[in-house]
């Protein structure tokens, strides 16, 4: 199953419902989100960072990435993106293929 990296911030509501609620129950939350997608979490962090969540999940494609960020950034209470995570043996594979590509300015 693809893994996926959340990277993002809690803001306004979303820090004063995680300060009321503690930081376990986001990963339930979290648990859950990824379940109802088809997917399981991995990981789950806090930081001391602007992006102050940062999650690793297996989701089984795209659209249910892209539905979870959906999901995170429509809610107003959190923001962030995803980042499709590849393998080392998926980039083995990247690297075999050979793309017809023509850069800018070149013949």
């Amino acid at each position: 199953m693809p893994k996926f990296l959340f990277q993002g911030s809690y803001h306004g509501d979303g820090l004063k419902g995680l300060a009321a609620e503690g930081g376990t129950s986001r990963v339930e939350a979290a648990r859950h989100l990824f379940s109802s997608l088809g997917g399981t979490l991995e990981h789950f962090y806090f930081a001391f960072a602007p992006e102050n969540l940062v999650v690793i999940c297996d989701l089984p494609d795209n659209e249910a990435a892209a539905a979870f960020n959906l999901a995170i950034n429509n809610s107003g209470a959190a923001q962030g993106h995803v980042t499709a995570l590849l393998t080392p043996e998926e980039m083995d594979t990247a690297i075999t293929r050979s793309p017809a590509y023509r850069a800018p300015g070149q013949s």
